[in-house]
């Protein structure tokens, strides 16, 4: 449509307003059409890579009832960050109000993350009368993919994986129909034009028929299926049947890790788990996340290999269209949507579908190549996915859902800034990976990426930080990284620079925790930060991990810290928690108990003999090695068969034993401010009741630290938490209420998790002081 300036008539003002935020493909605009032509305005509304823009003409009361309903009546799947406005002086229309075509230009906006089928669909889905029965990809503008199927800005079928599918006459019309929530649903379907599922063998050949009957059938004959669903494909198998879990344990050769389960509704899971109160609730929200929930006595026993001697089971409800279309056709496919009210027997065994260490496959092709051998059959379709994104992780906490993986539905959601600076990007860290790009007043922390420990990781990596780049539309400034240079991942972090002839700036682990909290905080002010975890390079060539630091910035110092215990044989250390133990025996005084309470480990008495001797050692000052050697002198575990697989055992231990007083001599404090633990060491070497140790640990663990921290630091200060160690939810809960009582306040990270996976919201805001730092 052209339009042409006309004097504005004097009754009447018009306005031309900005809206910011994640507004592209929503259904934003069709949002401001009804809401105009309610109110009576004339003008327009269109998209551009700045967001959405509106020049609305009318009454100045009119023109203000618009402005408070776009926030008030937003789309469910918007999320507005501003709304400005200026007088435009005159009007390009005078009759009607219209919906522009989309404006090109530099990107400033984001597309939202993507999220779980609203109700609305599913009552097509499951309704033999609509042409949507039964359709797999069946999508509106309130629901569905987003982030995982976008190419560029703006979000436009065309700048999608769905510009191969030409809308038929019926899906135009309602894509024209402005007042449904179709209008502008950039990439709605249907069976007639959209794309089609289909159901492939071990060897990839298709099978003739029903792909929805047939992946169920495979999977009640106990075969595991990839399954291609939103962000990735997944692997679904009967989470009843043990030969199919222990099969699949094999292939993926992950022999205790557990798996997450998926359940029709949240009535449907009861039977397994304990719900506290806001849990169902978490479970249901659109963002679809995997919800860790306690276990009840018989979980283990009615889903036996899923989360072996854990005290939680990662619960999941359907999120994509055809995982709803698994459950129906469980159900006996009944017409209407009744059904998903009511227990369903179904519980389906959901893992990433990847070999092990490496990204979520996403390709039809790539699933046929890198399943092989794993998956006994594929469920896909011929849209592609354009963004891995793995599924999201979370607890209920106090305060809100605490995050402990970050992926889809939460992913790339903004975390909002201070001020605006410099555009850097940030890297993260080999382990737990996240990337984070900066644009302006805006973090963009990517999804999940995991473990940079193979080439396919070191691709998917690379691969995020070309696609968020190119989706933001920045140059970064500045490359920060982690200071410790992992051989193996640094490289292409080295060679990016180059290539691109931009500075590095290396940024210690430990100053990256504390900063991401204080940027989820939008808080600039310099603050003392506790963090707590696994132990990573100092600056003084130590593995610290249990570090009280003053942050100032792009500065930080190191104030105290716990008494470093020498270690032998670190890089094992890191699997073995009885490497661990025996570090704290020697530390103790009782060296000589290592080979006889290790008599199983073959290396017992040469690391004995290498601890008792001056060959170099070193240092760690970490609360996570800790958690880990309490766990082996407990008699809990003395290997670990993955990351965090202590610590859990710790923490079940600790659960199933109950409330406990801290032993009160416990630990000590140094003249120096460093906290000691080894008189907590000293009594678990002999603790009968493992229950009773793990709870008296974290118990202790949490009153010694809250000791320090209140001796350390003024009345009522502020301490930002941050660190592995505080994504084991028993120990935190009682880290957060001893703190609480000696009268500080304590920050936590909530939007990104507390792990390594806020690595690089913190490098990205350490690098943005230091760039302003360095501006004259």
């Amino acid at each position: 449509m052209q339009t042409t300036r006309h004097p504005l008539p004097p009754s009447l003002t018009c306005q031309r307003i900005r809206v910011s935020g994640i507004v592209q493909g929503v259904g934003f605009r069709p949002t401001v059409w009804r809401l105009a032509k309610a109110l009576g305005l004339t003008g327009w509304v269109r998209t551009d890579p700045r967001g959405v823009e509106i020049e609305a003409c009318g009454t100045p009361d009119q023109i203000e009832a618009l402005i408070k309903r776009l926030r008030h009546d937003a789309p469910p799947m918007a999320r507005i960050d501003a709304i400005t406005s200026r007088f435009a002086g005159s009007v390009s229309v005078s009759e009607d109000f219209f919906i522009l075509d989309s404006l090109g230009g530099r990107a400033a906006t984001m597309i939202g993350p993507d999220i779980a089928v609203c109700r609305d669909c599913l009552s097509e889905m499951f309704d033999p009368e609509n042409r949507r029965w039964r359709y797999a990809l069946t999508d509106c503008a309130h629901c569905g993919s987003r982030y995982s199927v976008c190419n560029s800005l703006p979000f436009e079928r065309e700048h999608t994986s769905y510009k191969l599918f030409s809308p038929c006459r019926k899906c135009n019309a309602e894509y024209r129909r402005l007042d449904g929530r179709r209008a502008h649903a950039e990439i709605l379907c249907c069976p007639k034009c959209g794309p089609q599922l289909r159901f492939l063998d071990a060897s990839g050949n298709e099978v003739a028929g029903d792909a929805i009957a047939h992946a169920w059938q495979a999977i009640q004959r106990g075969e595991i299926v990839a399954v291609k669903g939103t962000g990735g494909f997944h692997l679904f198998a009967d989470a009843r049947n043990a030969k199919a879990v222990a099969r699949l344990r094999e292939r993926k050769h992950r022999p205790v890790k557990p798996f997450p389960v998926m359940f029709a509704n949240s009535r449907s899971a009861i039977p397994y788990v304990q719900f506290k109160v806001g849990e169902p609730g978490w479970l249901t929200s659109p963002e679809r996340p995997i919800i860790l929930l306690d276990k009840r006595p018989q979980c283990d026993e009615r889903l036996p290999g899923i989360a072996p001697d854990l005290p939680r089971l990662g619960v999941i409800l359907p999120f994509a269209p055809v995982h709803y279309l698994l459950f129906h056709e469980a159900a006996g496919r009944p017409a209407g949507t009744a059904w998903l009210e009511q227990d369903q027997e179904l519980a389906l065994l959901m893992s990433s579908a990847n070999p092990p260490d490496e990204p979520i496959v996403i390709g039809n092709d790539e699933a046929l190549a890198r399943l092989a051998g794993i998956a006994d059959a594929y469920l896909i379709d011929n849209a592609d996915i354009v963004t891995r994104c793995d599924d999201s992780i979370a607890y209920s906490a106090l305060g809100g859902l605490q995050l402990i993986r970050r992926g889809r539905g939460h992913a790339p959601a903004t975390v909002k800034l201070t001020h605006p600076g410099p555009s850097v990007l940030a890297v993260g860290g080999p382990s737990g990976n996240a990337v984070c790009i900066t644009r302006g007043d805006e973090a963009f922390l990517s999804q999940h990426l995991g473990e940079l420990s193979n080439p396919a990781a070191l691709a998917g990596f690379e691969e995020t930080i070309r696609h968020l780049l190119k989706m933001l539309d920045v140059s970064p400034m500045l490359i920060a990284h982690d200071l410790h240079r992992d051989v193996f991942s640094y490289a292409p972090i080295r060679d990016m620079a180059r290539q691109r002839v931009i500075p590095m700036l290396a940024v210690q682990h430990h100053h990256a925790h504390v900063a991401a909290v204080l940027a989820e905080h939008q808080l600039d002010e310099p603050m003392c930060g506790l963090v707590l975890d696994g132990g990573e390079a100092g600056v003084d060539g130590t593995l610290w991990g249990g570090e009280l630091l003053w942050v100032d910035g792009a500065h930080f110092e190191r104030r105290a810290h716990l008494v470093p215990i020498g270690l032998a044989g670190t890089s094992e250390a890191a699997h073995e928690p009885w490497r661990l133990a025996a570090a704290v025996l020697h530390h103790i005084g009782c060296n000589m108990e290592i080979t006889r309470r290790f008599a199983a480990q073959a290396e017992a008495p040469r690391l004995a003999a290498q601890l008792d001797s001056d060959a170099e050692k070193a240092d760690s000052s970490s609360l996570g090695c800790l958690f880990d050697a309490a766990a082996a002198l407990l008699g809990l575990t003395q290997t670990s068969a993955f990351p965090s697989h202590a610590e859990l055992l710790m923490e079940g231990a600790a659960e199933n034993f109950g409330t406990i007083e801290p032993l009160a001599s416990g630990w000590r404090i140094t003249a120096e401010g460093q906290l000691d633990f080894s008189p907590l060491f000293l009594h678990l070497r002999s603790e009968s009741d493992a229950r009773r140790g793990a709870a008296l640990y974290f118990a202790t663990t949490a009153a010694a630290l809250a000791d320090w921290l209140r001796k350390l630091l003024p009345a009522n200060s502020r301490v930002a938490l941050s660190g592995r160690c505080l994504q084991n939810r028993f120990f935190a809960r009682e880290l957060r209420f001893r703190i609480g009582e000696c009268g500080l306040q304590t920050l936590e990270a909530r939007r990104a998790p507390p792990n390594d996976g806020n690595l690089a919201l913190g490098q990205a805001w350490i690098a943005q002081h230091y760039l302003l730092d360095e501006t004259p």
